[in-house]
C-alpha cells in the first residue's frame, strides 16, 4: 500500500499500487527436467526446474514455485495474481488496488488478518502494479505457521469479504494515498507523461486510479471484479526460506487443491498500442520547488530478446557518474541529476529518462542537452568498456538477488507477470551475452523523434516510425531451458541470544579497535560487515556539521588510488554492496559481499576512509546535488512538519551545538558557503581508527579477518581527542505549532514528548510492549485501528518510544498523513486512542498476541545477518553482548497488563505532548466555506 516516490518511477503501490491474461504454457517434456526433479516421488509432478526453483502445477491450474533454503530461518509465502490496473474498464480506475486493500478486511475464518499476521511475526505486505497483484508474508520457519500461510491464502483467494462496510472506511485510506501521490510533482509529471504515450492501452493510466472512480465505485462491481480473477488458474503461489518440499506439497494440495477451477474461461485482453507517428508533449504546471523534465520512449514487451540490450542501454546511458546523461548534464551544469530507467512489461514498454534542475537552471537548455544525447547516442558508439561496466551492474544486482531466497520469491511475481518465472534466468544469460552492436541497434531502432513523448508536435512530411517485432513465443522459447547449478546452501542458524552469544568471538586489536565475529554458513557463501567510528568532543566539533556532512559524502567519489568511477567498477567486479559514510561526531562502513570478495572489499573500504581524494570537480556535483535536494523540500509538508517537531523538542541545544537542529534555510545556506577546504580539514582533523568497532556475521574465516583488519586500521589514528557528547534531557511541555504548505492535498501530523528514560530502565520492556499495541505491528495497533481502519482518515499512522541508549534522553513520537480538512478528527482520534491507553490499558488477550508478535520479529531480526553485524558492532559501542537482549526478552515473558498500563502512564503524558501539524489548512478553510456558499445541486 506504500506509494514509492518518483525515484522509483510509478514503482507498484504497496499495502501498507499488472500483463494480460494469457493461456497456460505447456508443460515441459519429461527429459527436459532434471533427474532430481523427475525422482521426488510427488503426487504432483513438476514441470520445470531452474537453478533450485522447480514448478508443480494443481489440477485446477494454479502453478506452484518451491524454492528450498534451509540457510533461512523463514519461510515466505508469496500469491500472485496475473491481474493488475491493466484489466480495468472504464470507471473502475484504481479498482485492482482498491481490491488488493480489501482482501486485508478478512475471511469468515480469519476475521482480522492484521491481528493474525501480527501473532504470527509476520512481515507481510500486498503490492498492486499494472500486471499482476501479489500477496506474501515471511513469517518463522514451522510447519504449523507454513500450513497457517497456506491455508490463509487459499481462504482468501476465495472467500474474502469484499463488503460494503470495507469498502467505505478504506476508500478514504486509499483516497488519502492518492492526496499524498498528489504531493510530488514529479511523480505526477511521469503520469502525464505516460497518458500521453499510451493512447489506447492500459498503461497510461496509473494504479492509483482517478479519484472519482475510488469514491464511485459500486461494491459489486469490486465483488464481480474479485471472483472474475481471484481463482487458481490466474495465481502462482511461491514458497521459498526453510521448509521441507515434501510436507509443503502436501500441505497445498489440502489447501490450494480443494479450490475448484471456474467453469467460465479467464477474460483476455487484446488491446494493442499502436505505433507512435509524432512527437508529444506535456506541460504540468503546479505548486512546487525545482524544474523537471521526463522523456519516454516505447520499446518490445518484456520477454522480447531485445530487452537485454535495452537494460543495457539504460544503464550505459543512466548510470551515475560513467553515464552519457550524467556527463552531458550534471557535469556540465546543465541539470542537477539525470537518471533513466525501463518498464519491463507483458506488453510492448517504455525506456524512460528523467532530469531534476536547480532553479535559475535553464529548462531548454537542458531539454535540449536531454534529448541530442538520449537521441544521437547511436551515433557514438557504445565502447566495450561502457558495455562491460553496464552489464557487470546488472548482473550484480540479480546475482544479489538470486542469493536472498526472500528476496528472489517475492521479485518471481514481476518475471512471471512479464511472461515466465523462468525468464528471470533467461534475461540475466541474455544480458551476458550482449555486445556493444547489440545496444548499438536498439538505440537506433527505439530512441527517435518520432518515438518520443516530451515535446511540442511538429508536423513532418515523412516520419520515422518504431513498429514493435513480432509477439514471442513465451512457451517455445522457454521450452527445454535448464539454467544453471543451483547456488550454494548455508546452514539452519539459530538467532536466538544464547545461540548467536555462543557462537560469537569478541576481541580487541593492537589500534584499539574493537571486534565481534560470528561465522557461519550461508547462502551463496555471503557475508555481512558493519564497521563503526568516533571522534571528537562536544568544543571541537561545535560548528562543524556541514564541514563533517560534506567530508563523509565524499568518500565514496573517490579515493588517492581510485578515482569514483574505478571504485564502483572494483565493487561490481567483486559483487560487493558497499555503504561508507561520516557525520559530524563519526563514521561507519556496510559490506555485503560473497565470501571470497571480503578482504578486497574491506581494503578498499579503509582506503577511501584513511585516503578520500576530495575532488573538486566531485565536491561541485556533490554541492548541487545537497542543494537540489533541499531546495526541493521547501513545500513539503513531511519535512516542514518534521523540522518543526523536533526543533521544538530540542530547541535547548545552542547554535552549533552537534544536536542542534537547523531550520531549512539554514541547512541550504550551510550546503552553499561550505567549503572543500573545511571538508578536507575536518577528515584531517577527525578521522581514525582509535575507537572502533568492526562486527562480521557470515561465511569467512575469523582469523583470517582479524589479521587483515589489524593491518588495514591499527596504525590509524583520529589527530583528535575523543569524548562522547552527552544528551542532555529537557521537559520541553505542550506545544501547539501550525505550518501552512499552500497547494499540497495531503496533511502531517507528527506529537512528540521527550521522556527521562534509557533502555537499562526498569520500565523499558514495558514501554515496548506498550507501544507495539498502541502504535506497532501491522495495522493491528490501537491507532491503525481506530484512525485508519475504522475512521478511515489515515493511510499511514503509528507511534513509537525510543529510549536512549547510554544517556537517560527518549522520545516518544506519533505520526499521520491525513487531508488537511480532517485535521481535527485526526487529532481528537490520536488523543482519544493514546490517553485511554494510559487510563484504561489493555486487556491480558491483546497483551498476549500482541507479545508473541513483538517476540516473533525480535527473533527476525536477529535473523538479518546485516542487521546483526550492525547490532553486535552497536553493542560492542555500548559494552553490551546479546544476554541484554535475552533478559529484556525474559522480561517481556513476564508482563501483566497493570505492568504495562503503569509504565506507560508513569512516562508518557499527552498533556505534555508538542503537537505539530502541517498542510494546506488555509485552502482546506477556503473550500469548506465555498461549498457553504455553494447552491445545493440539482
Amino acid at each position: 500500500m506504500k506509494r514509492r516516490t518518483r525515484l522509483s518511477l510509478l514503482a507498484p503501490l504497496m499495502l501498507v499500487a499488472a500483463p494480460p491474461v494469457w493461456a497456460q504454457a505447456p508443460a515441459p517434456s519429461p527429459a527436459a527436467l532434471p533427474a532430481k526433479a523427475k525422482a521426488r516421488g510427488s503426487a504432483l509432478a513438476p514441470v520445470a526446474s531452474v537453478e533450485g526453483i522447480t514448478e508443480y502445477r494443481l489440477p485446477n491450474g494454479l502453478r506452484v514455485l518451491l524454492f528450498p533454503d534451509p540457510s533461512k530461518p523463514n519461510v515466505t509465502v508469496n500469491v500472485t495474481y496475473f491481474v493488475g490496473s491493466k484489466h480495468e474498464g472504464y470507471g473502475e480506475t484504481g479498482m485492482a488496488h482498491l481490491l488488493e486493500h480489501l482482501l486485508f478486511k478478512g475471511t469468515p475464518t480469519t476475521k482480522n488478518v492484521p491481528q493474525a499476521l501480527t501473532e504470527r511475526g509476520a512481515r507481510p505486505n500486498g503490492t498492486t502494479w499494472l500486471d499482476r497483484t501479489n500477496y506474501f508474508e515471511t513469517l518463522p520457519a514451522s510447519d504449523e505457521n507454513l500450513r497457517w500461510a497456506l491455508s490463509f491464502e487459499a481462504d482468501r483467494m476465495v472467500n474474502s469479504f469484499i463488503a460494503k462496510k470495507d469498502l467505505d472506511s478504506e476508500m478514504t485510506v486509499v483516497r488519502n494515498e492518492f492526496e499524498a501521490g498528489e504531493n510530488d510533482p514529479g511523480s505526477i509529471l511521469q503520469e502525464r507523461v505516460l497518458s500521453a504515450a499510451y493512447i489506447w492501452h492500459s498503461y497510461g493510466k496509473s494504479t492509483i486510479g482517478a479519484r472519482s472512480d475510488l469514491e464511485n465505485v459500486p461494491i459489486d462491481r469490486l465483488q464481480a471484479f474479485y471472483r472474475k480473477y481471484y481463482r487458481p488458474d490466474n495465481a502462482m503461489l511461491v514458497v521459498a526460506g526453510r521448509f521441507d518440499e515434501a510436507k509443503a506439497l502436501g500441505l497445498i494440495q489440502s489447501t490450494f487443491g480443494k479450490l475448484k477451477k471456474p467453469a467460465e474461461p479467464l477474460p483476455a485482453t487484446y488491446t494493442q498500442e499502436p505505433t507512435q507517428d509524432g512527437e508529444r508533449e506535456v506541460t504540468l504546471r503546479r505548486v512546487g520547488d525545482i524544474p523537471m523534465i521526463s522523456s519516454v520512449y516505447h520499446v518490445p514487451e518484456g520477454g522480447h530478446p531485445d530487452f537485454a540490450a535495452i537494460d543495457v542501454l539504460t544503464q550505459v546511458l543512466g548510470d551515475n557518474p560513467s553515464g552519457r546523461l550524467y556527463k552531458a548534464l550534471v557535469e556540465t551544469k546543465k541539470a542537477a541529476k539525470a537518471r533513466a530507467y525501463n518498464f519491463q512489461f507483458r506488453d510492448p514498454g517504455i525506456i524512460g529518462f528523467d532530469v531534476d534542475l536547480r532553479e535559475g537552471q535553464s529548462v531548454a537548455s537542458a531539454r535540449e542537452a536531454l534529448v541530442k544525447t538520449v537521441e544521437e547516442a547511436a551515433r557514438t558508439p557504445f565502447t566495450e568498456e561502457d558495455v562491460t561496466r553496464a552489464k557487470t551492474t546488472l548482473l550484480k544486482m540479480m546475482e544479489l538477488t538470486l542469493n536472498n531466497s526472500e528476496r528472489a520469491a517475492i521479485g518471481l511475481s514481476e518475471w512471471a507477470a512479464t511472461g515466465d518465472w523462468r525468464l528471470m534466468f533467461l534475461h540475466r544469460d541474455r544480458i551476458e551475452a550482449v555486445k556493444p552492436t547489440d545496444v548499438m541497434r536498439v538505440a537506433e531502432t527505439y530512441l527517435k523523434s518520432s518515438n518520443r513523448t516530451l515535446g511540442t508536435f511538429i508536423p513532418t512530411a515523412k516520419p520515422e516510425r518504431s513498429e514493435m517485432p513480432p509477439a514471442v513465443d513465451m512457451a517455445k522459447m522457454m521450452d527445454g531451458y535448464k539454467g544453471r547449478a543451483a547456488v550454494a546452501q548455508g546452514e539452519a542458524f539459530d538467532p536466538s541470544p544464547a545461540n548467536v552469544e555462543a557462537r560469537v568471538q569478541r576481541g580487541e586489536l593492537a589500534g584499539g579497535m574493537k571486534y565481534a565475529l560470528l561465522s557461519k554458513k550461508t547462502r551463496g557463501e555471503m557475508v555481512s560487515a558493519s564497521l563503526s567510528f568516533h571522534w571528537g568532543t562536544e568544543a571541537a566539533l561545535n560548528g562543524k556539521s556541514e564541514a563533517a556532512a560534506y567530508a563523509g559524502r565524499m568518500l565514496m567519489r573517490g579515493s588517492k588510488k581510485h578515482t569514483r568511477q574505478q571504485l564502483q567498477d572494483e565493487l561490481d567486479k567483486l559483487k560487493a554492496r558497499v555503504m561508507v559514510d561520516g557525520s559530524l561526531t563519526g563514521g561507519s562502513a556496510y559490506i555485503e559481499c560473497p565470501r571470497a570478495s571480503l578482504p578486497k572489499a574491506l581494503e578498499l573500504v579503509a582506503e577511501v576512509l584513511r585516503e578520500p581524494a576530495f575532488d573538486e570537480k566531485e565536491f561541485s556535483i556533490l554541492k548541487q546535488e545537497r542543494l537540489t535536494d533541499l531546495e526541493s523540500q521547501r513545500s513539503e509538508p513531511q519535512t516542514q512538519g518534521s523540522i518543526a517537531l523536533w526543533r521544538t523538542l530540542s530547541g535547548h541545544y545552542a547554535k552549533g551545538h552537534p544536536y542542534y537542529v537547523p531550520t531549512l534555510d539554514e541547512r541550504i545556506a550551510g550546503a552553499k558557503d561550505t567549503t572543500l577546504e573545511q571538508a578536507r580539514a575536518f577528515h584531517k582533523a577527525f578521522y581514525g581508527g582509535s575507537h572502533a568497532e568492526l562486527a562480521v556475521v557470515g561465511d569467512f574465516e575469523p582469523k583470517d579477518i582479524v589479521a587483515l583488519s589489524g593491518k588495514l586500521f591499527n596504525d590509524w589514528k583520529s589527530p583528535a581527542a575523543y569524548q562522547r557528547v552527552p544528551e542532555v534531557f529537557a521537559n520541553v511541555g505542550a506545544k501547539a505549532v501550525s505550518v501552512e504548505t499552500p497547494d499540497k492535498a495531503n496533511a502531517f501530523y507528527f506529537a512528540g514528548q521527550s521522556l527521562q528514560l534509557r533502555e537499562d530502565d526498569a520500565d523499558w520492556p514495558a514501554l515496548m510492549l506498550g507501544n507495539f499495541v498502541l502504535g506497532g505491528g501491522f495495522l493491528n495497533s490501537r491507532l491503525a485501528t481506530r484512525i485508519r481502519q475504522k475512521d478511515g482518515l489515515s493511510y499511514g499512522v503509528s507511534s513509537n518510544i525510543d529510549p536512549g541508549d547510554l544517556d537517560a534522553v527518549g522520545m516518544f513520537t506519533t505520526f499521520a498523513i491525513y487531508a488537511p480538512e480532517n485535521a481535527a478528527k485526526l487529532e481528537l482520534a490520536m488523543r482519544e486512542e493514546v490517553t485511554s491507553a494510559l487510563e484504561k490499558g489493555y486487556s491480558a488477550e491483546e497483551l498476549e498476541k500482541a507479545r508473541s508478535g513483538l517476540l516473533e520479529y525480535r527473533q527476525a531480526a536477529r535473523a538479518q545477518d546485516g542487521g546483526l553485524a550492525r547490532r553486535l558492532s552497536n553493542y560492542l559501542f555500548l559494552g553490551r553482548t546479546l544476554t541484554f537482549d535475552g533478559a529484556l526478552e525474559q522480561k517481556l515473558a513476564k508482563l501483566k497488563p497493570e505492568d504495562v498500563r503503569q509504565a506507560m502512564a508513569r512516562h508518557v503524558d499527552w498533556a505534555k505532548v508538542t503537537r505539530v501539524k502541517a498542510g494546506d489548512f488555509a485552502g482546506a478553510d477556503k473550500k469548506a466555506k465555498a461549498s457553504v456558499k455553494a447552491p445545493p445541486a440539482q
